[in-house]
């Protein structure tokens, strides 16, 4: 069986809005579930492709920090 775990996540939020949108990020991370990883990382691929070069490097920025945090314990 072969399944494209991309299109089918694309496929489940295709006609959600803004706000379901944000649920599905919220919820996917105060779940905590490694099993919604994928789906974030789908999230997160479709705002890397739709962003320049100044908002890709803020969320580099940010990101740089969160690991800091999370790992200065």
């Amino acid at each position: 069986m072969d399944l494209n775990l991309r299109n089918a996540i694309l496929s489940n939020i295709a006609s959600n809005n803004q706000e379901q949108l944000e649920a599905t990020i919220v919820d996917a991370i105060q779940d905590g579930e490694e099993k919604m990883l994928p789906g974030l990382g789908v999230l997160f691929e479709l705002i890397w492709n739709q962003s320049n070069e100044e908002d890709k490097q803020e969320m580099i920025d940010s990101l740089e920090q969160g690991v800091k945090q999370a790992t200065s314990s």
